[in-house]
């Protein structure tokens, strides 16, 4: 418990920070409700356009957190299985149940909206997004972190609080298993997770409006609900544009910091000197503001890191080429000067077709997007999805069936898995128990299964 109380809180976000060092500051903080402080503060100034980069030109030094900082001596948490049932909202501690699994949530919603923003913005040299792919998550963060106020205070109205209940983190488990791939990650959070939220809430709804609830159940039903639909799209939209890119069948948007063109250009990458020196400017600014907002122990283990590339500490960026040093660092350019970072930009989709990363490699397997999602969804979830869906909701997002059915498990063949497990309950010899396990096969089924369901709970109380 102590060591949960000494984790310290970062400084809040401001204007001379970058986005994506925003996002650290959220994932950095332990506290739930200064994690949602700094998501409303990130968002209006993203929106107001104070914070102008996504990233930092020294991004090099930073990285995202294996784990987002949590305080988990105020909310209990145990393996998936060990969670209680919710019930159906029969009861008042039914219905406090089903909102607190849903405020845990939406806590864990803003933090894996924030990973992605900084775990895959400090890729430039892997995917170098576009800022409406920035624009995206960061309305994603603000979406999810208003449903967690929103639901934490209706709980608060029940009688109940946040961490009156044991919970699981299944969904930040399941999330760590894609922290290497961006597709895989919006493959299986923001597609199959997204859209199996879709699938239940309904249900969900149902469990408070037929209870007498009927705040919640408006809540849920008129805020969380069309919210979550566009978050599916999101998922898909961002999917269809990496395929598209890897195929060449898109010319890849502008990156998000790249440096506009200067008055009269004809956006040719020719003209260099002014986007080289709203760069520096941009760098000076960054630099000062990570010298006064880092944490001292982030300073000291960066520090013999800084030196090593000749862009780091010290006096920060030199008028003589420190942005050029740092934004030329990935692979295609080792030893380009500063005009290196807007030829690179400018010609991404060259270098894609001449090295092609991992991630064009294996899109470009496939002959379509759904094919490539669902080599994704085998790789990195275990099991089937699981009907009835939502097809209405999930059609809005632009989740058709062509690209769930085949990974889906037909309701006769669900029927007979259980069927077959129950006999299998009902045969095994009572000897058995002193006979060796069981292959690890059916061991790691029967764990799958309970991963799956338990992500199937996860999404209940949306």
């Amino acid at each position: 418990m102590d060591s949960q109380q000494a984790v310290p809180v970062p400084a809040p976000p401001c204007a001379d920070d970058s986005l994506v060092e925003c996002a650290l500051k959220v994932l950095e903080c332990p506290d739930p409700w200064v994690k949602a402080e700094y998501t409303y503060a990130t968002v209006k100034m993203w929106r107001e356009g104070v914070i102008k980069r996504v990233r930092p030109v020294h991004w090099q030094r930073l990285h995202a957190p294996d784990r987002p900082a949590r305080r988990d001596d105020k909310v209990r948490v145990c393996a998936p299985g060990e969670v209680p049932r919710r019930g159906k909202g029969g009861t008042l501690a039914s219905r406090q149940a089903l909102l607190h699994s849903a405020v845990h949530i939406e806590n864990w919603a803003v933090d894996l909206s924030w990973d992605v923003v900084a775990r895959f913005g400090l890729q430039p040299d892997v995917y170098d997004m576009p800022r409406q792919f920035f624009d995206d998550f960061v309305t994603v963060a603000e979406d999810e972190c208003r449903h967690f106020s929103a639901l934490a205070k209706r709980l608060e109205e029940t009688g109940s609080y946040y961490g009156a209940f044991p919970v699981h983190d299944g969904l930040w488990e399941s999330a760590s298993g894609t922290s290497h791939s961006l597709p895989a990650r919006l493959a299986v959070e923001h597609c199959v997770h997204e859209a199996r939220g879709l699938d239940v809430l309904p249900a969900t709804i149902a469990k408070f409006a037929n209870n007498g609830d009927a705040q919640s159940a408006a809540l849920l039903r008129d805020v969380v609900y069309p919210e979550e639909v566009s978050h599916c799209a999101a998922g898909v939209r961002w999917i269809k544009y990496l395929y598209d890119v890897a195929h060449g069948r898109r010319q890849p948007a502008p990156p998000a910091d790249a440096p506009p063109p200067p008055a009269g250009a004809d956006g040719t990458a020719d003209a260099v000197p002014p986007g080289s020196g709203i760069a520096l400017d941009d760098a000076v600014g960054e630099r000062l503001a990570q010298l006064s907002v880092a944490v001292s122990e982030a300073a000291s283990s960066q520090q013999p890191r800084a030196a090593e590339g000749d862009c780091g500490a010290g006096a920060g960026a030199s008028a003589s080429g420190g942005a050029g040093c740092c934004e030329g660092l990935p692979p295609a350019s080792s030893s380009s000067s500063a005009s290196s970072a807007s030829s690179s930009s400018s010609s991404s989709a060259a270098a894609a077709a001449a090295t092609p990363t991992a991630w064009v490699v294996d899109a470009r397997k496939y002959g379509s997007v759904e094919e490539w999602f669902h080599s994704l969804v085998r790789s990195h979830f275990w099991g089937a999805l699981k009907p009835p869906f939502n097809e209405e909701a999930r059609a809005k997002a632009g989740f058709g069936p062509e690209w769930y059915l085949p990974l889906a498990v037909q309701p006769q063949q669900q029927q007979q898995q259980q069927q077959q497990q129950q006999q299998q309950q009902q045969q095994q010899p009572e000897q058995q128990q002193q006979e060796p396990p069981q292959p690890q096969t059916g061991q790691q089924r029967a764990q799958g299964l309970q991963a799956h369901e338990a992500a199937a709970d996860r999404q209940a109380g949306r």
